[in-house]
């Protein structure tokens, strides 16, 4: 007699299955050991930087450049108290504040370099890698060549370019987006090209040809979705050599001004003097969020890199990494009992004579 299925419980295990298939889920589940805690501390310190963007005017005490408030002028180089939990700047301005509206300008050129950078290099490695010929070859010359340039030296000459080194708060932010945009084409157009060329020699794929249907039906149906698994790895690592890069801009002087946009490297510029004087907050706390939000994105990055590698997914704290050859290995026998059981299992049987026949 067959039993009756539950329709809440099918739903529940279907919207469950569902929601381990969400890409940070699904690697948390695999993750084990040191691996997993660098994974949750890398997702942690991600969330509290995108938290702190998103919510700025509401988590910041004053604005990025305001000096005075209903009881006066904030006054310059002040230590922390119970106004200024970080103290003030040189110019008179709130640590917190600056750090906190930074972190809005950072996400800011995050995501205009790593949507450019994904549409550009995405489009140029699809058509590289599907026709080939002249046009790939051309376009890989190309990419080996920006690929060898100085992305640090080409931000300042951009910057130099756009706005004349010294830029409000949007040129700034495409300054630094542009010579990021750059610089990571080649990286997506690369991978993306290795995986065109291995996906369009498939079955499917010579199905839909002989089927008639069009290069541009092809490429954007059945090649493009097939080929963009790997672009999530890459995008981590990318957006903290962003932040890197808009804060070298602004250590330089390159980068934005200060009555336009809050921004760390800048004002780790401007703090330069005041640490041989002692007074270390004005610099420590912006260097200290520049570390901890590019330490938060690598970790994520590297995390992912190690759980979408074959080789490492089964990796255990202590172990070394196994190369998955796609066979399962037995467990071993916690019991005497079951290691007498395998033992008599893999053991040959041995060969019996017959006696018909024998003299």
């Amino acid at each position: 007699m067959t039993q009756a299925s539950n329709p809440a419980t099918e739903t529940e295990v279907h919207h469950r299955s569902r929601w381990s298939r969400v890409p940070i889920v699904s690697q948390l589940r695999v993750s084990v050991g040191l691996q997993r805690g660098m994974l949750i501390g890398g997702l942690v310190l991600t969330a509290i930087f995108l938290l702190t963007a998103l919510f700025a005017p509401l988590l910041s005490p004053y604005g990025f450049s305001q000096l005075r408030d209903e009881g006066g002028a904030f006054g310059a180089q002040q230590p922390p108290s119970n106004e200024h939990w970080l103290g003030t700047t040189q110019g008179g301005l709130d640590v917190l504040s600056r750090l906190i509206w930074g972190s809005r300008t950072a996400l800011y050129v995050i995501v205009v370099a790593v949507i450019a950078s994904i549409v550009i290099g995405v489009i140029l490695g699809l058509l590289s890698g599907y026709f080939g010929g002249w046009l790939d070859r051309v376009l890989i010359v190309i990419a080996d060549a920006v690929y060898s340039f100085p992305s640090l030296l080409l931000a300042i000459v951009l910057a130099i370019v756009i706005s004349g080194g010294q830029s409000d708060m949007w040129g700034g932010i495409f300054a630094a987006a542009l010579s990021i945009t750059v610089i990571f084409i080649p990286q997506y157009l690369r991978v993306t090209r290795a995986e065109v060329l291995r996906i369009k020699s498939e079955a499917f794929v010579e199905s839909a040809r002989v089927m008639g249907a069009s290069n541009f039906r092809i490429m954007t149906k059945h090649v493009l979705r097939n080929s963009t698994r790997t672009l999530p790895l890459i995008l981590t690592l990318n957006a903290s050599e962003s932040i890197l890069t808009l804060a070298g801009l602004g250590f330089l002087g390159f980068g934005i001004e200060q009555t336009q946009a809050a921004e760390w490297g800048y004002d780790l510029n401007k703090s330069l003097s005041d640490v041989t004087s002692g007074i270390w907050w004005t610099s420590v706390f912006p260097g200290a969020a520049i570390v901890l939000v590019v330490l938060g994105l690598t970790l994520v990055g590297e995390s992912l890199n190690d759980l979408a590698d074959p080789r490492l997914r089964k990796r255990v704290a202590g172990a070394e990494p196994v190369e998955d050859l796609g066979v399962d290995l037995a467990p071993e026998p916690t019991t005497p009992q079951e290691s007498a059981t395998s033992q008599e299992s893999t053991t040959p049987p041995k060969p019996t004579t017959s006696r018909e026949g024998a003299p």
